[in-house]
C-alpha cells in the first residue's frame, strides 16, 4: 500500500504555502512604509485556501505527452489585494507599520503551528513506516 502525500497532509501543505507568500507580501509592505504612492497589499487567506480546497490554480496544462504533470495545488496563486486605509497619508501610501507589524506577528504564529502540525504528521508517518 503505498502512502499518498497530498490525502496524508490534508490542506496543512498548502496553507504553509500561502502563508509564506502572504509573509513576503506583508514584509515588503513594511520595507515601503516611506515609499510615496505605494499601495499595502495582503492575501485573503480563507479565499486562498478555498481556492486551493477546490483545486483551482494558474492556467497550466500538458500540451504533449512528454511534458511533466504537475500538481494543481502546485501553481495555485491567491488573488493579491490592496489593504483598505485607516489613515489617509499626505505621500499616497496606505501602509500603516503597526497593523503592517501585528499582521506579520500573526502570521509567523499561524505560519509556525501549520508546521509544528506538519511536523507532527510527518512523525506519525514515519512510525507507521517503521511499524512502532
Amino acid at each position: 500500500m503505498s502512502i499518498n502525500f497530498d490525502s496524508a497532509l490534508g490542506i496543512h501543505a498548502d496553507a504553509l504555502r500561502v502563508r509564506s507568500q502572504r509573509a513576503e507580501l506583508l514584509a515588503s509592505n513594511m520595507a515601503n512604509a516611506d515609499t510615496p504612492n505605494y499601495k499595502a497589499r495582503d492575501i485573503d487567506f480563507q479565499s486562498a485556501m478555498k481556492m486551493a480546497a477546490s483545486g483551482q490554480s494558474a492556467a497550466m496544462e500538458t500540451t504533449h505527452s512528454n511534458h511533466i504533470k504537475i500538481s494543481s495545488s502546485q501553481f495555485a496563486s491567491p488573488a493579491v489585494q490592496y489593504r483598505d486605509t485607516v489613515q489617509d497619508s499626505l505621500d499616497g501610501n496606505t501602509v500603516d507599520e503597526q497593523i503592517e507589524q501585528a499582521q506579520f506577528m500573526q502570521n509567523s504564529v499561524q505560519y509556525q503551528a501549520s508546521l509544528n502540525f506538519l511536523g507532527a504528521r510527518f512523525s506519525g508517518l514515519l512510525s507507521a513506516i517503521r511499524g512502532e
